[in-house]
């Protein structure tokens, strides 16, 4: 799989149909660069023409500006505005809500106007357009599968029912947590707590969250984020459940569920 990057595509005086913004995590974590891999392979296999930013990609800003640092927040901001502009961006797909969330509702501020959905939004949509085919009785048949809601995709943008439609075309059962939707619980790592100790308390919040997800017996728990899948992933770790529920971005059960 060749992933081409847009100064490539500038190279050739052509512009990709969209711009791939992969994130931080998405290209520094492990875990979260096999989603970046999935997705790139649903991408692929759709047939659709994309492009990454590579080197020339920088943190959109999000963790500085939660946790107080709106100069950094700035300073990063522009220099991508700067970047897409040169680029004249225009659609783009990400499989992090943070980056999501900070393009779509916070760039326009400062000059950068981008059509940018989730990539949950983009799988159901192609979908739905038949352009991803999935096949019957594939290794999701009569699985249970809980999903949890990101906060940046859900309550900050209002994205419910795209997720939740995408693991509908898998084979699977999807069991819905207590805590769903409008009344979701975060997974403990948004609000720039990613990077910083827990403050004391009973409990941490991402046990919280596991607890009440493994209450109702899952063989998958479906997450759209890479801090999510963190929090989520270490939560059945310490539960010591690693080896009957796994945890899974929606374009991993995808890119298994393909025809």
């Amino acid at each position: 799989m060749t992933v081409k990057t847009m100064a490539e595509f500038a190279a050739e005086n052509k512009e990709p149909e969209i711009l791939f913004w992969v994130g931080c995590a998405g290209s520094f974590d492990d875990r979260a660069q096999k989603i970046t891999r999935a997705f790139a392979e649903i991408l692929t296999a759709a047939n659709i023409e994309f492009a990454v930013l590579g080197n020339e990609e920088a943190c959109t800003g999000d963790p500085a500006r939660r946790a107080g640092n709106e100069f950094l927040f700035q300073m990063v901001a522009l220099q991508n505005i700067e970047t897409l502009n040169m680029y004249k961006v225009k659609k783009m797909v990400t499989a992090c809500p943070h980056c999501f969330n900070t393009i779509k509702n916070e760039y326009p501020a400062l000059g950068g106007h981008y059509d940018i959905v989730h990539h949950t939004q983009l799988l159901q949509e192609l979908i739905n357009e038949g352009r991803i085919k999935m096949t019957g009785g594939g290794a999701f048949k009569g699985k249970r599968i809980t999903y949890h809601d990101s906060c940046y995709l859900g309550r900050a943008n209002g994205v419910y029912e795209a997720p939740r439609d995408v693991l509908k075309s898998l084979d699977g059962q999807l069991v819905e947590l207590k805590r769903s939707k409008t009344n979701g619980l975060c997974c403990g790592a948004g609000g720039a707590q990613m990077w910083k100790e827990d403050e004391p308390g009973e409990k941490r919040i991402n046990m919280e969250r596991i607890d009440e997800a493994l209450g109702v017996q899952p063989d998958i728990i479906a997450v759209n984020c890479p801090f999510c899948m963190t929090m989520m992933s270490d939560g059945v770790t310490a539960k010591e459940k690693q080896e009957s529920v796994m945890v899974y971005d929606l374009s991993e059960l995808i890119v298994q569920g393909m025809k």
